[in-house]
């Protein structure tokens, strides 16, 4: 049996690597234009913020108010993935967030009637709120949906670097979204008498609508219907996930046996296991330090010394962190699936964060070490991303998976809403970042102790544990 062993293995790789070539660049640009249309109201804040007299901490309650509506929904979106697949839920994500992102540019204009009146806010400053809080009721499930697709083709063993490599999206995004983002603003200004933050809306918000139609097209809902896949291939996959969950069910690590048999399979499990809720703390404490910078990000460079209306040359200068990010990001996932190592993998970047934060509240205003502390903050953010959904997927199997990864990622992306929320406020408060970050730094550690603690010992795929 052992020399026939490296050519099955061989066999593996190949079909495995043949049906990431075929994936993975779909996703990947789904989730660009998925990231752009979340996140470029940071660079649009540059000047949208000024033309419409919005403070800080009216823009931060706007920017991370997106999550509350994400965390609503969440769970039903990823439990209707399940049920009607995943082409067609996911088309209909990208379609929706895409019309919804370009409302943007008529924030000021939608009529509301007597809604911002019974919230005691002005007219546009509730169309934000609103349009926010509605474009993350739209992009609910998309992540968490891809997330579990990627469980219906990929064993745990190759779950770490495919999620690294497909969330290298989101470093991707950043580099070329912010030159893209300060591009458009800076040529757009004034073209039919409007300003460049409404052609960013509408330019960055239209391609969503195209990837949903090519999703529809293109995106098999598993293995099953791949058209592209042999029968043979098919078969292959379905045996190697069979075998992968039999490992997950059958082996015990340690002292607790922390197995697929043993561990949730129904929703309601899912919703009840200890291990759900810790984790969805420790996403948490990540999200809470991706988006409170994200979103914050092209104004903290701005400060730099930057010109306000060069908003070109801030958009080249966010390149600086998010490209050290995605290398970084990518050698963690790699660097984990080859060592078969998560636990240290994962709490090791929130330190990396937690060293970033703290960078921050030091340097005040020098350009290099904040570009230094930002690239820090970027990269352990990215790093834990790309290793820590490989914990989850260790132990949660069948309705408990859709469910498990849905909560996590919904508890989780909370950490959206405070973040930028909480700098916004301490902002208008106190005129500076230091006290926000250091609470940030402070999130990101207790995320790491959280991490070490839950996640001794638990088992990631036949033969590999978290260690």
């Amino acid at each position: 049996m052992m020399p026939n062993r490296p050519a099955v293995q061989s066999d593996d790789d190949a079909l495995f690597s043949r049906i990431a070539r075929r994936l993975l660049p779909l996703l990947f640009l789904c989730y660009i234009v998925a990231y752009l249309d979340r996140v470029n109201v940071g660079f649009a804040k540059l000047q949208m913020a000024a033309e419409l007299q919005w403070s800080d901490a009216i823009y931060g309650f706007g920017a991370g108010i997106f999550f509350l509506g994400y965390f609503l929904f969440e769970v039903p979106s990823n439990l209707l993935l399940e049920r009607v697949g995943a082409r067609r839920w996911i088309a209909r994500i990208m379609i929706s967030w895409g019309l919804i992102s370009s409302l943007f540019a008529f924030v000021d204009r939608i009529p509301w009637g007597p809604l911002p009146a019974m919230f005691g806010v002005a007219p546009d400053v509730f169309g934000f709120y609103a349009l926010r809080l509605l474009l993350g009721v739209a992009e609910a499930g998309f992540f968490p949906g891809i997330i579990l697709y990627l469980t219906y083709w990929f064993p745990a063993a190759r779950r770490a670097r495919t999620v690294a490599w497909f969330m290298t999206a989101i470093a991707f995004a950043n580099v070329i979204g912010g030159p893209l983002s300060g591009l458009i603003m800076d040529v757009f200004d004034g073209s039919g008498a409007w300003s460049g933050w409404r052609w960013l809306f509408v330019l960055e918000g239209i391609p969503s609508v195209f990837m949903g139609v090519a999703v529809l097209r293109w995106l098999p809902d598993g293995p099953r219907q791949a058209k592209w896949l042999s029968e043979q291939d098919r078969e292959a996959v379905e045996r190697r996930l069979a075998a992968d969950h039999e490992a997950r069910a059958t082996q015990a690590v340690g002292r607790e046996q922390v197995s697929g048999g043993h561990g949730p399979s129904t929703v309601k499990a899912a919703m009840t296991d200890g291990r759900v809720w810790a984790l969805a703390f420790v996403y948490f404490a990540g999200t809470v330090s991706l988006y409170g910078v994200n979103f914050w990000m092209p104004t903290l460079i701005q400060e730099l010394g930057i010109d306000r209306t060069a908003y070109l040359q801030v958009g080249l200068l966010s390149m600086i962190p998010w490209g050290v990010a995605g290398l970084t990001m990518v050698w963690a996932g790699q660097n984990s699936d080859r060592t078969g190592e998560r636990r240290w993998h994962v709490a090791g970047a929130l330190a990396v964060t937690a060293l970033g934060h703290a960078t921050l509240s030091l340097v005040g205003h020098a350009i290099i070490p904040s570009l230094i502390g930002l690239a820090l903050v970027a990269s352990g953010v990215l790093a834990f991303f790309g290793t820590f959904w490989s914990l989850p997927t260790s132990f949660l199997q069948r309705s408990a998976a859709a469910a498990g990864i849905a909560w996590i990622n919904s508890i989780g992306n909370l950490g959206g809403h405070f973040g930028p929320d909480l700098i916004g406020r301490v902002r208008a408060a106190t005129g500076g970042t230091t006290g926000a970050f250091l609470a940030l730094g402070a999130l990101a550690l207790l995320g790491m102790a959280v991490t070490l603690v839950v996640a001794k010992p638990m088992q990631v795929g036949a033969g590999a544990e978290v260690r």
